[in-house]
């Protein structure tokens, strides 16, 4: 479920439910050097609880944000789209950069997930080398290029 939970600071929350894909992701992060204070959760509502600091994860109370947010739609018990709009509609969070990392490339679900702020959406590649490259690409343009507004 989780990387490094000895490690207070987290820089990229996954929330992805998918075992092998989140397995790909956190092995591209890692080969690009990017997964030192990863997190994965497998579901919205564990997203949302360690985000916000409720139920078993209370005690991040005082420990920053993510920097960044990679997030799968399809996700058990709350819905990557309604994890989005909680995140964008608390003013606390709402400056975290949130990535929607989905198979989906339904017109709906992008539009959707603009219209919530998320600040990317990228259809996964299905080919493993893609796939690789892309999140690499993504966790280094976030994590290092991007100027963040996000208070943490």
């Amino acid at each position: 479920m989780n990387q490094n939970t000895d490690q207070k600071k987290i820089d990229i929350l996954l929330v992805e439910d998918n075992p092998f894909e989140a397995k790909l992701a956190i092995r591209a992060l890692t080969k690009h050097k990017l997964a030192n204070a990863l997190f994965h959760v497998e579901d919205g509502e564990e997203a949302l609880n360690f985000i916000f600091a409720r139920e078993s994860y209370a005690h991040r109370k005082s420990e920053p944000f993510p920097k960044i947010i990679l997030l799968d739609l399809k996700l058990p018990k709350v819905s990557g789209l309604e994890v989005l709009k909680e995140l964008k509609d608390n003013e606390l969070t709402r400056g975290i950069p949130v990535i929607i990392l989905t198979s989906s490339n339904q017109e709906r679900d992008i539009k959707v997930g603009y219209n919530y702020g998320v600040n990317s959406y990228i259809v996964k590649p299905v080919e493993f080398d893609e796939f690789s490259k892309a999140v690499a690409e993504l966790g280094m343009y976030w994590m290092f290029l991007n100027q963040s507004g996000a208070a943490g």
